[in-house]
């Protein structure tokens, strides 16, 4: 929501781009979440949800992460003639994944890597059409040199390799966290000769505003029911909360049910 100010940009309903940092987001910033049985919402914030996805429907605000990534992918591409045909996503946790389905329906040539190389991961990518990737991330990006990258994991090393794609005109979103402190030697000349004979970039991005939701809504609707459902891989009754926590080999989403 936007703050009370409001900022420019909240002004503007960019809410999620707040210039002053007091937007406030349920679950995020300063307001609860909804892990509870009755909520109140503002209707105008409110999107509707196809009702054949009401077992995920908790899908739905992190696939607005990345309908956001891939609508900052559209307006840098934007800067002059973009006809991608490959996206690098890098983690399969939900967020990388909810973006290889929106690649994939957008036509792309989709490449997902994460470090996991057993349990559900590689044949959810697999069923996309895409390819999985567990090899070192900078030996996958030689080979399939990918016009777009979005980052997702915010480990330091997979970062580092994916400023230096040398894809002309790639673009990198950032969407992972990093953690302060985390320390990672880069050849800053090298970085920036590609970035700037390549005219590449890097943005970062995160949180959403309503038409991202509403783009979140038509993605969920437009894909494969049965695969967003494998992508909940435990069901923690409220009163266990605790067990969600509890990282599993196989985990993707965890949710809770109220």
């Amino acid at each position: 929501m936007p703050d009370p100010k409001p900022c420019g940009a909240c002004a503007h309903g960019e809410w999620d781009m707040c210039r002053n940092g007091e937007y406030t987001e349920h679950g995020i910033k300063s307001l609860h979440g909804f892990a509870a049985e009755q909520w109140r919402v503002h209707a105008e914030h409110a999107v509707k949800l196809d009702p054949a996805l009401e077992s995920v429907g908790m899908l739905m605000e992190p696939t607005t992460v990345v309908a956001k990534a891939w609508e900052q992918v559209d307006r840098i591409g934007g800067r002059a003639w973009f006809e991608p045909h490959s996206v690098l996503i890098t983690g399969a946790g939900p967020i990388g994944l909810l973006a290889a389905m929106i690649g994939a329906a957008r036509g792309l040539d989709v490449h997902v890597l994460d470090r996991v190389k057993d349990g559900p991961k590689p044949q959810l990518v697999k069923d996309l059409g895409g390819t999985y990737h567990s090899d070192p991330v900078d030996k996958v990006i030689d080979t399939i040199e990918p016009d777009v990258i979005i980052e997702g994991t915010g480990a330091t090393p997979v970062i580092k390799a994916a400023l230096g794609n040398p894809k002309p005109y790639a673009i990198t979103v950032l969407t992972g966290i990093s953690d302060p402190g985390d320390q990672e030697t880069v050849d800053l000349g090298t970085i920036n000769r590609v970035a700037v004979l390549g005219n590449g970039a890097v943005v970062g991005s995160v949180n959403a505003n309503l038409r991202h939701y509403e783009a979140a809504a038509k993605a969920l609707a437009a894909a494969d029911l049965k695969w967003l459902e494998r992508l909940v891989t435990r069901r923690v009754p409220l009163e266990k909360f605790a067990d969600a926590f509890a990282l599993q080999d196989d985990d993707v989403k965890v949710v809770l049910t109220l």
